[in-house]
């Protein structure tokens, strides 16, 4: 999600609070707690009162290690959640918005499993599939609640969080009325829409619907991250109606040290030919025209003017060359 796409969920998280705070129902029933994951997880924002909740930053980290997050989900809730018991009150079933936009990169079989076994019946979860490379197969096996965000312009994400907050003073006022505690509002399915669920989509490790690649700028030392779409381009060679598949330059974006932190074990990481990868970016943090030099030590790192470069992986010194023919394995993370 780095780019745009973070920006646009950091402000409709923002849009939300703002909301909720001005809802009188919504003060007096409604905790909010964040957990993010991507290779690793962890809780961003504790389980707080509304009043007291802030919108923070968001993270970006490499993977989409689900099993992390439900595992860190599935302990928090542990921690949290006050049962009914004849000398209290208790809380009602805990609602989760689930918001991926890949597929799974690790094993998510034995955190399904528990979630299945200890949480599916005593939480409500409302997945959302941001774009359709999701693996709705896996997000099925946690809810019945699954449902496609056509994330298509900013007006869309607007609608979107109006939706969630929306959902949210529903269930706030089912609570109050000592309903279900869980209603979610209507939708314009030009936005949100439910998922037609079919178990076809294949196990893998890395998310092919991106081409993600970490370096370092040379001049800062700062993390950045150069992103590619997959681009299928179809010609009509002898009427076979051939598809040719690269991927095509999003962006580059700064990011910074807690990168590392959330992202996977780099295990299993994989490589790309730089023959499929359409278009270079310069240095989002110095400026440097090339953001594409690979070291010996495989990591990649900006380059200048200068006569000689330095590795801010490894610190090795070296001349860099640019052409020569055919392309260049380079290590992609997991997305």
């Amino acid at each position: 999600m780095v780019g745009e796409p973070i920006q646009q969920v950091e402000e409709g998280l923002s849009t939300i609070i703002q909301a909720l705070k001005t809802d009188p129902v919504a003060i007096e029933t409604v905790y909010v707690s964040v957990i993010v994951f991507a290779g690793q997880a962890k809780t961003l924002i504790p389980l707080q009162e509304i009043m007291n909740f802030y919108p923070p930053k968001f993270p970006i980290g490499s993977g989409t290690s689900l099993s992390n997050g439900l595992g860190h989900l599935m302990y928090e809730l542990r921690r949290n959640i006050i049962k009914i018991t004849p000398e209290q009150k208790g809380d009602w079933k805990p609602i989760v918005f689930l918001f991926t936009d890949g597929v799974p990169t690790d094993d998510t079989s034995a955190a399904i499993r528990e979630w299945k076994n200890n949480w599916q019946r005593s939480s409500n979860m409302v997945a959302i599939s941001f774009g359709e490379e999701t693996d709705n197969s896996v997000l099925a096996q946690l809810t019945e609640h699954v449902l496609l965000f056509k994330n298509t312009n900013a007006d869309s994400y607007k609608e979107f969080f109006k939706w969630v907050t929306a959902s949210i003073k529903t269930s706030s006022v089912s609570v109050e009325h000592n309903a279900s505690g869980f209603e979610l509002a209507s939708m314009d399915s030009n936005i949100l829409d439910k998922v037609n669920l079919k178990d076809t989509a294949p196990r893998q490790w890395t998310d092919n619907n991106f081409v993600v690649l970490a370096a370092k700028c040379q001049n800062t030392r700062r993390p950045y991250l150069m992103k590619y779409r997959k681009d299928l381009t179809t010609s009509s060679f002898g009427d076979l109606g051939l598809s040719t598949m690269s991927y095509r330059l999003v962006g580059a974006y700064q990011v910074d040290n807690t990168y590392f932190e959330l992202s996977g074990d780099h295990h299993t990481r994989q490589s790309i030919n730089t023959e499929e990868l359409r278009g270079a970016p310069t240095c989002p943090c110095c400026g440097n025209q090339y953001a594409f030099a690979m070291c010996s030590c495989g990591n990649l790192h900006c380059i200048g003017e200068e006569d000689v470069s330095t590795c801010p992986w490894c610190g090795t010194s070296a001349k860099y060359s640019f052409g020569g023919e055919g392309g260049f394995n380079v290590n992609r993370t997991q997305g």
